[in-house]
């Protein structure tokens, strides 16, 4: 049962979780904090640069906070997962301007004030907003009972529509295809205009869980089955310059790894399959092989040898290792130089695969609207999977990345990788 709390118990937020309080602490710190320390303690190194680093820090401090706000439409994605992302996007933002324009600034107050900004959210991420569960009024009428099973939210039933109780809630959620009365209908108006964050019930509910759940395409479910050109082009020239900046540090590390696979097992160090990839083109992904050469046999179940199940046999000491960290995944870099691959995206699935989805799921192939990637939303929320009721969630989390196709959720799918690549999650 969906558990309701009564209007009367609702507790308000503390005032260390008031924007404009984070706000003014974030600018004392990250801006005001290192001018007045060179001001008092050496002033002598007082410079332009000093007052120029000081501008920088706040105008970053307010580009992330609009940054935060801009993404966090909904409360699915936590306060925790963002701060890092839109604080380094702030001051990288602001930090190329000084590149660009040559113009001089203190780098040790810049990346101080960096430093505290970062912090100063933590701490209050630690101290109030783990701790706090956002109130959300339901409107009783409609879909509403699909939010029955999901966590994290304090539910309060609106037994009637008036505004006082509302107001004691963070949000309203109802369901506006439901046969609203115009009773109900006013009270959202007024509810809006006061202010308050009103949700529909379906959005809310992708954010909450970060899937989008649907049984047949839809162009009303998702706005247009066609993601945003810009960006996807856009993207490609970026997938393309990344890998050019970081194939020098990438070459030493898959020298490591090529010379312990030789050493551990000799054999082959590449593991080329036939994956479906973009538009349901086919192509051959490379990655470093973490299993044992074996040669297909007659009467050899094709599709099940293209799986990989939970402590499976074939897998060698040095490729558990390669998995877990996600290091065989980096000869992929040269599927990206080729246009066949991005960094981030739904993971291509081997052609024996995804031909047996299409025909359990038929609406699979829309997964392939998009590049696939090395790393994805779904990889970072479910892990490695297999069997068609799990691939039926994960066809989920790939629908939610293509309806929500962003830079924003690139940047925080990659951090979620960087948490994946050190704890493990989801490797096979």
């Amino acid at each position: 049962m969906l558990a309701l709390t009564p209007v009367s118990h609702v507790r308000r937020d503390t005032w260390l979780g008031r924007r404009r309080v984070q706000l003014l602490g974030a600018m004392l710190l990250a801006a005001v904090l290192p001018l007045a320390y060179r001001l008092i303690f050496v002033p002598e190194s007082l410079f332009v640069s000093s007052f120029n680093a000081f501008w920088a820090n706040l105008f970053a401090v307010c580009l992330a906070l609009w940054l935060r706000l801009s993404v966090e439409p909904y409360p699915g994605i936590r306060s925790s997962l963002v701060i890092l992302p839109t604080c380094a996007a702030a001051h990288a933002a602001v930090l190329a301007f000084f590149f660009f324009t040559r113009l001089p600034y203190d780098r040790v107050a810049f990346i101080a004030g960096f430093l505290l900004h970062v912090a100063w959210f933590y701490l209050i991420y630690f101290a109030v907003q783990r701790r706090t569960f956002l109130q959300i009024g339901v409107v009783p009428l409609g879909a509403w009972s699909q939010l029955v099973d999901l966590n994290g939210i304090s539910w309060i039933k609106l037994e009637e529509p008036r505004l006082d109780l509302a107001s004691r809630c963070d949000a309203i959620v109802a369901d506006f295809s439901a046969d609203l009365s115009p009773k109900w209908e006013a009270f959202l108006a007024d509810a809006a205009l006061a202010g308050l964050i009103v949700y529909q019930v379906k959005p809310l509910a992708e954010s909450l869980t970060g899937r989008v759940e649907i049984d047949h395409l839809s162009e009303n479910s998702f706005g247009s089955l066609v993601p945003a050109r810009g960006y996807f082009h856009l993207k490609t020239v970026i997938d393309f310059l990344a890998v050019v900046v970081a194939l020098p540090l990438l070459l030493p590390v898959m020298a490591v790894a090529a010379l312990a696979i030789l050493l551990d097992d000799g054999g082959p160090v590449f593991f080329r399959q036939r994956r479906i990839g973009h538009r349901g083109t086919p192509f051959r992904v490379v990655k470093f092989r973490t299993m044992r050469a074996e040669k297909p046999r007659a009467g050899h179940d094709l599709r099940k040898a293209a799986m990989t199940g939970d402590l499976d046999p074939r897998i060698t000491r040095v490729g558990a290792f390669l998995r877990k960290s996600r290091i065989d995944e980096l000869p992929q870099v040269f599927n990206i130089l080729r246009a066949e691959m991005s960094w981030i995206g739904p993971r291509p699935e081997a052609e024996v695969l995804s031909h047996w989805y299409v025909g359990e799921i038929p609406f699979y192939r829309y997964r392939h609207v998009v590049k696939p990637g090395i790393t994805g939303w779904a990889q970072t929320n479910q892990g490695h999977v297999a069997e068609v009721n799990d691939i039926h969630r994960k066809l989920q989390y790939d629908f939610y990345y293509i309806k929500y196709f962003s830079p924003f959720l690139d940047v925080l799918i990659i951090f979620k990788t960087l948490k994946t690549m050190l704890t493990g999650f989801g490797a096979r």
